[in-house]
């Protein structure tokens, strides 16, 4: 069974926090916060932004990079990035990757990249185009990979509840 993970490396902005738990509750995904963030978990933004999702959603935090390499030195990540000559639709997916994606104004630090460079993705955009907004471009890759295993655990047919 697929489980997917989403990793988010020291993100800033509490809405977009918000909103990529609020699409983790939707698809089963685990988030995992890598420190320092730019907002409290208990930022009133934050909580509005994943509305009553976040009892849905297992969230792990991490005090740095370094801790949480650490703990998953045996899975499998993969780093969605700008500086990436590959596209997000060639990830191949096991049945656990660890989806990575850096802070809103940032990224992912050079050096982690530079290791990993093998495992380096991007969304395609226009030139002139800086990013886009961080809970999009954790839908668009977390979907894609849903898509090429069968969307497992979601609804096969378009009811609510």
């Amino acid at each position: 069974m697929l489980k997917l993970n989403v990793v988010l490396f020291e993100p800033e902005i509490p809405q977009n926090t918000g909103n990529i738990a609020r699409t983790c509750a939707a698809v089963g995904a685990k988030l995992h916060l890598i420190r320092p963030l730019g907002f409290s978990l208990e930022d009133k933004y934050l909580k509005r932004a994943g509305m009553d999702y976040w009892k849905k959603v297992d969230v792990f935090c991490y005090k740095n990079a370094a801790s949480f390499f650490k703990a998953h030195a045996g899975d499998k990540c993969v780093f969605i990035t700008k500086k990436a000559g590959k596209t997000y639709e060639s990830i191949h997916v096991d049945d656990n990757p660890f989806l990575v994606f850096g802070k809103e104004t940032a990224g992912v630090p050079e050096d982690i990249l530079e290791k990993f460079r093998d495992r380096c993705f991007r969304i395609p955009m226009r030139r002139g185009i800086r990013s886009l907004n961080l809970a999009t471009a954790v839908a668009v890759v977390i979907y894609d990979v849903l898509r090429k295993k069968g969307f497992p655990g979601l609804m096969p047919v378009g009811k609510t509840g």
